[in-house]
């Protein structure tokens, strides 16, 4: 067999090589375990790879499988630099500011963190000309208050936060660069999804581990907003699984991810406090200071076109989903 031969042969059977950017967070955790059970390579990113802990990953029991490489996302160089030094088939950008609330607060750096680096991302590719496939986490939140219809891929956009204006941002320059540049790259938008690796500055774990203290003895009070508002909770180790199906299509495409079952906060609280046998109207109460200047009052999605071409369906709803992580966090140590 000539050299040439040898080098075909192991590139063949050399296992795929996929960038995560945000690996510490909830989902790139999960993905980095989806992906390593598929026999990929991951090399996951964080501003200074040295000093994380990559708790999730350490929970997760895959810490050891994991690449890790420190990478600026608001820095082209260095965005240009790793990508360059790993080679990656497909990237995953899943890193950038994450709450809504606190993007009230941070609007410059939540637009920077998502935007920015989206860009940044986008442009190495083109930059380096290989055949990298990318994936872009957007969010239902771009979809604003749409009233009780149901938002799809051809729903406009009215984003209502800075989180959200930034999250547009960052959809449409993947959408552009598809279109101009013919790369490989797609948007997953992607509906509210939970796992007991949400930190409890998340509404849903800030529930859960409330309750939980409440049922161990704790007369603390649980303060939440609008106790109305309508959301579509999914279980996130599936939504991530949605994410690897998008880069194996023949041809880059949007999707909503979602369950396509819309609760409102208040039924989040009765299931679990209910799964601790307590009554929820004892310990929580709705306090105004705590609303969003902009809240959406209702997040309605249609996944038909995941479940047409991708064979995506979501199979755990709200009350699954508390169910693991109240049960999650009885087993573990209040972080």
């Amino acid at each position: 067999m000539s050299d040439r031969s040898d080098a075909l042969a192991r590139a063949a059977s050399a296992p795929r090589t996929a960038l995560i950017c945000g690996i510490s967070g909830q989902d790139g955790a999960y993905l980095a375990r989806e992906l390593l059970s598929r026999g990929y390579r991951v090399v996951g990113t964080s501003r200074d790879a040295q000093v994380g802990s990559f708790h999730n990953l350490v929970r997760l029991g895959i810490r050891g499988q994991v690449e890790l490489a420190s990478m600026a996302s608001n820095d082209f160089r260095s965005v240009l630099q790793v990508l360059a030094r790993h080679e990656p088939h497909e990237v995953y950008h899943l890193a950038g500011q994450s709450s809504v609330g606190l993007s009230f607060e941070q609007p410059v750096e939540t637009l920077e963190s998502i935007a920015l680096s989206t860009l940044n991302l986008l442009e190495a590719i083109r930059f380096l000309g290989r055949p990298i496939r990318y994936y872009s986490a957007g969010s239902s939140e771009c979809f604003g208050d749409n009233g009780d219809a149901a938002s799809n891929e051809n729903t406009p956009f009215r984003p209502r936060s800075p989180y959200a204006v930034a999250k547009a941002a960052a959809f449409w320059q993947v959408a552009n660069y598809r279109e101009a540049y013919g790369l490989f790259a797609c948007s997953g938008i992607l509906f509210n999804h939970e796992s007991p690796l949400r930190p409890e500055r998340f509404v849903t774990q800030k529930i859960v581990r409330t309750a939980c203290r409440n049922a161990a003895g704790s007369a603390e009070t649980l303060h939440l907003g609008n106790l109305e508002i309508h959301r579509d909770w999914g279980w996130a180790p599936e939504y991530v699984h949605a994410m690897w199906l998008m880069l194996q299509q023949p041809t880059p495409q949007d999707f909503v991810i979602a369950t396509g079952v819309t609760y409102p906060l208040a039924d989040f609280v009765a299931e679990t406090f209910q799964c601790l046998g307590l009554d929820w109207r004892q310990h929580v109460i709705s306090d105004p200071s705590l609303m969003r200047p902009t809240d959406l009052r209702i997040s309605r999605a249609d996944p038909a076109l995941a479940a047409s071409v991708l064979g995506w369906r979501a199979t755990s709803h709200m009350p699954d989903v508390v169910r693991a992580m109240v049960g999650a966090a009885l087993e573990t140590k209040p972080e």
